[in-house]
């Protein structure tokens, strides 16, 4: 199994990181990105790679188990939190983690979880119908075993405490997730779009 075995895929996910390149969303060699593409199997950034510039062969193909296929190839540290989202839903077909500027500081700010209501663009979430429905985003402390920070998801996700397809990392950023790609990217733009709003309120009263 190759990652030239899912082109579609592979140009998915490439075409979605230059794009969040191009918009400071993964500066450096931050972030990570994958797409499901079979019950047992994902595609998925390697580690310490430039987003912005990422080609097909930077990418990689683990089990749900966070393993790579071909162990030569080394993926994100952040792997076990990808994977942990698809063993929790099987519906769930990509899983997309960036770090802009205001989800990393709005994360450090926000206490436990951040409510968003009165925006418009909460309607890019599914289930969110309206913008008088509160959208609660967890927000779980920064922790360096992402093993242990995926359990917490985990723990979070059977008692019922993320409603919405994304949590927030404090002090690291975003983790939105979509039943294909392209919702995934939705549900990524809606959630920057309504903390850039809520950044520059929080400045705003500073002020």
């Amino acid at each position: 199994m190759n990652v030239d075995d899912f082109p579609v895929d592979a140009n998915a996910l490439c075409d979605i990181c230059h794009v969040f390149g191009e918009r400071g969303w993964c500066r450096a060699t931050s972030g990570n990105f994958s797409i499901r593409v079979d019950k047992s199997h994902c595609i998925i950034t390697q580690s310490g790679c430039d987003k912005s510039r990422l080609a097909s062969d930077q990418l990689m193909i683990c089990d749900l188990d966070g393993r790579a296929i071909h162990p030569d190839q080394r993926p994100s540290a952040e792997t076990p939190l990808h994977t942990c989202l698809y063993r929790l839903d099987n519906s769930i077909g990509s899983v997309l983690h960036t770090h802009s500027v205001s989800s990393t500081l709005l994360s450090m700010h926000s206490g436990p979880q951040l409510t968003i209501n009165g925006f418009e663009m909460q309607k890019a979430l599914a289930g969110i119908t309206s913008h008088e429905r509160s959208a609660v985003v967890p927000v779980f402390d920064n922790n360096q075993d992402m093993r242990a920070l995926a359990e917490e998801v985990t723990a979070a996700w059977k008692d019922g405490d993320i409603s919405v397809p994304g949590f927030l990392i404090a002090g690291h950023g975003l983790y939105a997730w979509g039943k294909n790609s392209t919702e995934a990217l939705r549900h990524t733009e809606g959630f920057e779009f309504l903390f850039e709003c809520l950044w520059q309120q929080t400045l705003a009263k500073l002020s």
